[in-house]
């Protein structure tokens, strides 16, 4: 097996020729011949660089628009030929086709033409035939060819030709194969994606480029990385990277903190909110957030659907937090916040979120949409004798937004805008009930006039009744059980409202 090769004839056809001209330069001094087309043939002639036109090499010319160029057995021949078969050398002598060594070869621009909203016409016609088959024809022959896909890898390339003067290893080359082919899969996938958006066919695919090695998974004895683009998302102004947990959290907040458009501040721990509340102002957003519960908030995550101001920022300091994430920051702010070493502060930046959600299970994998559904008033059903007032309507949308947010079972109070307790996780909605109950009075609230939203019905009245014992006056469930005539029974009898939503809002 071949470990060293000598780069003798390259063919070079780009769509971006960003950072090219010093690889062109360099292989000139090393004797190299270059092949090449189009754009790129001009490109390397305006350099003052003899190029030799890929049509001179298969005597066709660029056909169908551009759609055939390089599809020929002189390219082809050239690139998959193996250097230590006989017959393979053979037959390139026969057919007067030259070795290429080299193939510096991008993809049309798919992903982005899809994402600029571009006509179909326009999508098909940047789906890439021949330089993904390059690619993949370079990629496989990685024992004799150097395969480079992406202007990524150019300065490595360029590295390599002024210190190994045009000869490359073998190791080099299967590295540059394996990128080859991760491109070339990332490709075919977009293609996939986009064709599968009507009447999709069931099928698991998912490619991400991009990938943060993380200091370990959900404990320290575990392996974790994210994959995808953080940088996109947030700017770090301050503190360590994010950990594993730290991402759950964050996703987990951003997903509730998105149903709000008044000042809200939320604190979340373990993806569950302990603290939230709407005002007019950010810092009684914040002061009110930290009273529904200042235990848990400790080491916690906080989010803001808007400026955090200086302050705001003097309070927050106060408490140890992990993560802070808002919109944007006044100078002052940052400052008063950056004084505490190992605190996060992001940035969070307008970038669209995934409408699928998935995650390994069992054997597979399992694939959902987004719960991207919330009731409001208008679409609560009151079910009971006692209407609800408009201001309990109010909180029941409010309270209704928490609870989508918070594990199973979860019962949620809450009143004027804030929470004031939730009961999260139980095996049982009547256990839920009772620790929200429990943490509201050991946080000094007064429940009487508060709200109750329930993430499922109630198929036993025994929840209704501890809710108006506890001085509920309106309670918000999904509906749909059998024996919902029952809780309806209870709050009748307890002069408490009850409305139903028909949709439920399990989250486990």
């Amino acid at each position: 097996m071949s470990q060293s090769v000598q780069i003798k004839n390259a063919l070079i056809s780009v769509y971006y020729k960003d950072n090219l001209e010093p690889i062109i330069r360099e292989l000139n001094r090393l004797g190299v011949n270059i092949y090449s087309t189009g754009g790129t043939e001009t490109f390397v002639r305006n350099l003052g660089i003899d190029v030799i036109p890929v049509e001179d090499l298969t005597s066709y010319p660029s056909i169908l628009g551009g759609r055939v160029k390089t599809l020929h057995p002189k390219v082809f021949g050239g690139i998959l030929a193996r250097r230590s078969f006989d017959g393979d050398e053979q037959q390139l002598a026969q057919y007067e086709i030259p070795e290429i060594d080299l193939v510096i070869v991008d993809l049309y621009p798919f992903e982005e033409t899809v994402k600029s909203g571009a006509a179909e016409e326009d999508v098909i016609e940047k789906i890439d035939i021949g330089g993904i088959s390059l690619i993949r024809a370079a990629a496989k022959n990685f024992k004799d060819v150097v395969i480079i896909a992406s202007k990524n890898d150019y300065g490595t390339l360029e590295n390599i030709l002024k210190t190994q003067e045009g000869a490359t290893t073998i190791d080099q080359r299967r590295s540059f194969a394996h990128k080859a082919f991760n491109i070339s899969s990332h490709y075919d996938s977009a293609i996939f994606q986009y064709f599968n958006q009507e009447n999709p066919l069931p099928m698991f695919k998912q490619s991400i480029q991009s990938s943060q090695v993380l200091r370990y998974g959900e404990n320290p004895h575990q392996a974790g990385v994210f994959y995808g683009n953080l940088d996109a998302m947030f700017t770090k102004l301050h503190g360590k990277e994010l950990s594993y947990n730290n991402l759950v959290d964050v996703d987990a907040a951003v997903a509730l903190i998105d149903e709000f458009t008044e000042p809200t501040v939320a604190i979340l721990k373990h993806t569950n909110a302990c603290g939230i509340a709407s005002r007019s102002f950010i810092k009684e957003a914040w002061i009110d957030a930290l009273a529904c519960d200042p235990v848990s908030a400790f080491g916690g995550v906080i989010i803001a659907n808007d400026e955090i101001n200086a302050e705001t920022a003097t309070e927050i300091s106060k408490i140890f937090y992990e993560v802070l994430i808002a919109p944007a920051y006044t100078d002052e702010a940052v400052s008063i916040l950056q004084e505490k070493k190992n605190r996060i502060i992001l940035v969070r930046q307008p970038v669209a979120l995934p409408t699928k959600q998935f995650k390994t299970l069992l054997n597979g994998v399992i694939e959902q949409d987004k719960d991207a559904v919330i009731e409001g008033p208008a679409q609560m059903t009151p079910v009971t004798n006692r209407q609800p007032t408009e201001h309990e309507l109010h909180d029941l949308f409010f309270a209704n937004k928490v609870v989508k947010h918070t594990k199973s079972n979860t019962i949620v109070f809450a009143k004027n805008n804030q929470l004031m307790a939730s009961g999260v996780g139980q095996t049982s909605r009547v256990d839920s009930l009772k620790q929200a109950v429990i943490k509201a009075k050991s946080f000094g609230f007064d429940l009487n006039g508060a709200v109750m939203a329930s993430d499922a019905f109630f198929p036993f009245p025994d929840c209704a009744e501890l809710a108006a014992e506890a001085g509920i006056t309106a309670i918000l469930q999904p509906g749909g059980s059998i024996n919902d005539k029952l809780s309806v029974a209870m709050c009748n009898e307890k002069n408490i409202s009850m409305v139903v939503t028909g949709v439920r809002h399990f989250k486990h």
